[in-house]
């Protein structure tokens, strides 16, 4: 045996260990929960023909991105917002239990008009650039607006021509401010005053942002996902994963012994990597497709593995040393994993296009697991495995998955050397 290496050997494994025990708790929690496991708002809109505009399938889709622009911007943790039919759109809204808070915020025509005394609109929403909250000087929360090109021409005429005089800046037809104006405005810039926190004039920049729906929504279905029905389906996808994780563990060892070891502490780094860039890197929100995705490219992980024991035993068998035969079998099923993951992935990129909501995140999960997994099972599990080999702890066959004898060494298949320098 090799003293040194050994102890290179244990230090490394009780390091992968060690962190894999200190940082698997902050990197699943890391993950934001869907619907499904934290609970939220679920919500049906249909858009009807109004005076406004007529709700053609063109109309239909710009309120869809419009309302999507709206939610991204309120910072909830992946929401879904997709089309069913011809005129509804589904709403899923994760940790958000007050639905008519969330109606309230997203469901605004958010017409924005800016008329003189006389009470005639001369500009409209369509002549903003954008919109953010601010502080104003006695901390009055106020929303700074920036005017396009034209729109910045139109206001500055307006405000010249009512000096003096009353302008009022209207949102869906209920009066925001209405200052007098005390000279010309001609920066393209003006602040909106008239709310009651920092929160309302947040909200408020954000439907000037996201712009004014093309036609009139209502509100078919609100439903409520309680926390109970989430918790429920997060506890069982938690017994699921850690089932799977401990019979893919015990299914490794048993049949691939000191490999199978390997395998499994290669199969940790698997796990914080995956966490790590789904978390930290996709900033992803976990749903029961995502951890159904996940735990089946922890099989991918696993055949990988085997495809590469599988090739190490028939090099032993051939008359290699077991170092030779290591690195041997890697190089010969680099190609053949090669292949079979990078149908996966390409089969996963399609979904990730194609696909929405669950179907997506499935997608998401599974084509950074099947990376994340050829990662480990080339680099890692090759790296712990070369370590284990220098240790020399035995050079019989069976202790690294062969179905042999444990008492047959790798030297019984070498071949003979005859007289003469021929080999038998």
């Amino acid at each position: 045996m090799n003293g040194k290496a050994i102890i290179k050997f244990l230090v490394v494994v009780a390091v992968i260990i060690g962190t894999f025990a200190y940082c698997i708790e902050p990197l699943a929690g890391s993950l934001k929960q869907g619907l499904d496991l934290q609970g939220g708002t679920h919500i049906v809109l249909e858009a009807e023909d109004s005076a406004t505009g007529k709700a053609d399938n063109d109309a239909v889709e710009r309120a869809k991105q419009i309302l999507e622009r709206r939610i991204n911007e309120m910072g909830l943790s992946e929401p879904l917002v997709q089309r069913e039919g011809a005129r509804r759109i589904i709403i899923e809204l994760p940790g958000v239990k007050d639905p008519d808070e969330a109606i309230k915020r997203i469901g605004k025509t958010a017409v924005l008009e800016f008329k003189n005394d006389q009470g005639q609109t001369v500009m409209t929403g369509d002549d903003l650039k954008d919109a953010k909250e601010e502080l104003g000087q006695n901390k009055q929360p106020l929303v700074a607006i920036e005017l396009s090109d034209e729109g910045a021409k139109k206001f500055a005429d307006l405000t010249s021509k009512n000096i003096g005089r009353r302008i009022a800046i209207t949102l869906d037809g209920q009066e925001l401010t209405n200052p007098v104006v005390q000279q010309a405005i001609t920066g393209g810039r003006a602040t909106i005053s008239g709310s009651q926190s920092l929160e309302e004039a947040k909200d408020l920049a954000i439907l000037l942002r996201s712009g004014a729906l093309p036609v009139k929504i209502n509100v078919l279905e609100v439903r409520t996902v309680g926390p109970s029905l989430g918790q429920d389906s997060k506890d069982k996808s938690v017994v699921a994963f850690s089932a799977g994780i401990a019979m893919i563990m015990i299914f490794l060892v048993v049949l691939y012994r000191l490999s199978g070891i390997v395998a499994n502490i290669a199969l940790l780094v698997y796990v914080m990597l995956l966490l790590l860039v789904l978390g930290k890197g996709f900033s992803a929100t976990m749903t029961l497709p995502g951890i159904a995705g996940i735990i089946l490219s922890m099989g991918v992980a696993v055949d990988a593995n085997i495809l590469i024991f599988e090739r190490f035993k028939e090099e032993v068998f051939s008359g290699k040393s077991m170092r030779v035969s290591m690195e041997a079998g890697f190089s010969r099923a680099l190609a053949t994993i090669t292949d079979a993951n990078v149908s996966v992935i390409i089969t996963a990129g399609i979904l990730t296009v194609l696909g929405s909501g669950p179907v997506k995140g499935f997608a998401i999960s599974l084509g950074v697991g099947v990376v994340v997994s050829m990662f480990t099972a080339i680099i890692v599990s090759r790296f712990l495995l070369r370590m284990l080999i220098e240790c020399n702890f035995t050079n019989h066959p069976f202790w690294f998955g062969a179905n042999i004898s444990p008492s047959t060494s790798a030297d019984a298949f070498a071949p003979k050397v005859l007289k003469g320098g021929k080999r038998k």
